[in-house]
């Protein structure tokens, strides 16, 4: 990583700033993204190393356009981009209102797009090479009871993946995966998702290694796919889960 220039949407806190700061600790520039300028100036102390916060919402493609740039002016090239921004809350898909429906379809799926294209343009005008991770959820190729919003577009960005992969990787040469991780503590959606001590017990029951994954955990794995050693890897999502999906109610 020693030397690379890694994107990270909403790496202010959970996933994406472990990620950032596994990065930044292996030698890499990070970029992290995110809506609040105090959450990202405090993520970059946390990180440490060389991390250029910017504030930038995903659903808006003239700022990623502008964080693209920016990040060009200050580096000199980008050699990945992790799609990590998200938004998710638990509803009946009876009581979703459209504009809840909208904004996570917004965030996660045409955000995702957004900065994938707009990297990936980048990448075809300078004639190089670069890699992908989109974070998805094991429900993109389930059921994902109480969340349709999220796995609707879960499922989008998967199938973008995949799509990606094997359209870019045969014209251009980059790598597009995928990370579908299952519970992980320290996270927003944890948080989000795990209303009570009971529904706690019941999530961690559902895994059977019997307990939460760590962000560090994740991290490990986005260093693994953007390395040299998984150069073969393309169009892959690699579940990491402790086995909850091929659990028969994992929520």
């Amino acid at each position: 990583m020693k030397g690379k220039v890694v994107i990270v949407t909403g790496g202010s806190s959970g996933m994406g700033k472990y990620m950032a700061k596994r990065f930044a600790d292996e030698g890499a520039h990070v970029v992290i993204t995110g809506r609040r300028k105090e959450a990202l100036e405090e993520a970059a102390a946390d990180i440490g190393g060389s991390v250029l916060p910017i504030v930038m919402d995903v659903r808006q493609p003239e700022l990623v356009a502008a964080m693209v740039k920016e990040t060009d002016e200050r580096f000199g090239k980008i050699d990945a981009l992790i799609n990590n921004a998200a938004g998710n809350f638990i509803c009946p898909a009876e009581k979703l209102s459209i504009n809840g429906w909208n904004s996570v379809i917004d965030i996660v799926l045409n955000g995702t797009f957004y900065c994938s294209r707009e990297v990936g343009n980048y990448w075809i005008e300078k004639g190089q090479k670069g890699s992908i991770i989109n974070i998805v959820a094991t429900y993109a190729w389930g059921a994902g009871a109480g969340v349709i919003h999220s796995a609707c577009a879960k499922a989008g960005v998967l199938t973008m993946t995949r799509t990606l992969a094997v359209e870019w990787g045969k014209k251009y040469g980059f790598r597009v995966n995928a990370i579908a991780p299952g519970p992980i503590e320290r996270t927003g959606g944890a948080e989000k998702l795990i209303l009570s001590e009971e529904m706690e017990k019941r999530v961690k029951d559902s895994v059977p290694l019997g307990r939460f994954g760590t962000p560090e955990e994740i991290a490990a794995v986005a260093s693994f796919l953007l390395s040299d050693a998984a150069s073969y890897i393309n169009g892959e999502c690699i579940t990491v889960d402790g086995g909850q999906w091929l659990n028969q109610h994992p929520f």
